[in-house]
């Protein structure tokens, strides 16, 4: 069992707002522990939108209850209708998420019995308290840096061998390779796209984040990567054009994880193009549907690099 950096934050700052409440000796005073558990998120705009939504939805549960207790008592049936009309009106105004610390707030005041201006001090103190404390310990968030960056590396050393393994196929015929890095790394860009988003919302920076980006060229890379290894899977021979082919992109495998030369592998896929044309018509039909797998196959590698 492990204990998240969350699991602390959470646990020191429900304690910190119990004690705060507790010292100004405010009633109800456990609740704000409540409210400063019920807030903490994820990330940084998480946990802001979840203050502000739970704030808001507070101050409508006290008008509404104070109003209905008023002119209604405080019988236990007053509830039915108090939150027929009490949810709906969060669900309008997009606070459903506040519905659950609001009603903590409208127990104290049908336990109360009344709302006075003391008692309503009380109450917001408590309320501040809680969404306060919940604010200062969600404005530290653990730098993640390091597990992207550790993610870029598996992406691209498992791009890397992909590659190779289309290289090895058109150059030797080689075809006794699984194809799991495909689904590996199909797994680590959903993960490694996850995170950047977690780094995207903690700096509330929209989505002009370095890290997002990247993973979303690498997804794009993998979906080339994708019909590549379909169009491979179809040459069911070794010819020339194949074996050059394949020779870039054993190249390009091996360099992907040091940085490529762009304007050097596009000269050289030109090159192998500039070859193909030089060719005889093919003399029969497979040989045709070889080349014409090569052909878009030389199409999608060209794309890949421009994706670079």
């Amino acid at each position: 069992m492990t204990i998240g950096f969350r699991t602390i934050k959470t646990a020191v700052g429900v304690s910190i707002a119990i004690w705060l409440a507790h010292s100004l000796s405010l009633e109800f005073y456990a609740s704000a522990g409540i409210l400063t558990l019920l807030c903490i998120q994820k990330t940084r705009k998480q946990s802001l939108a979840a203050i502000w939504e739970r704030f808001l939805a507070c101050l409508v549960g006290i008008a509404l209850s104070g109003a209905m207790f008023h002119f209604f008592g405080h019988h236990p049936l007053i509830f039915i209708p108090l939150y027929m009309i009490f949810i709906p009106i969060c669900v309008k105004l997009k606070l459903h998420g506040g519905i659950a610390s609001s009603s903590v707030i409208i127990m104290h005041i049908f336990m109360n019995g009344s709302l006075d201006l003391a008692f309503l001090i009380n109450e917001l103190g408590i309320i501040l308290i809680g969404l306060g404390i919940a604010l200062i310990v969600n404005v530290y968030m653990p730098g993640i840096d390091k597990q992207i960056y550790q993610y870029k590396e598996e992406i691209n050393r498992n791009m890397s061998i992909i590659l190779c393994q289309f290289s090895r196929y058109l150059m030797e015929g080689y075809g006794l390779w699984d194809g799991k890095e495909m689904l590996i790394l199909s797994k680590q860009l959903e993960q490694a796209k996850n995170l950047a988003i977690l780094e995207v919302e903690n700096n509330m920076t929209h989505r002009d984040n370095p890290f997002y980006f990247y993973f979303e060229k690498k997804q794009r890379q993998h979906q080339i990567l994708e019909r590549m290894l379909a169009l491979v899977s179809r040459v069911d021979t070794t010819l020339e054009q194949g074996i050059r082919i394949g020779r870039l992109i054993d190249e390009l495998g091996r360099d992907l994880q040091v940085g490529i030369n762009l304007t050097d592998y596009q000269d050289k896929l030109k090159a192998i193009r500039e070859y193909h044309k030089q060719l005889p018509l093919p003399s029969t039909r497979a040989e045709f549907e070889n080349r014409a797998h090569l052909f878009a196959l030389a199409n999608e590698l060209e794309t890949f690099i421009e994706g670079m």
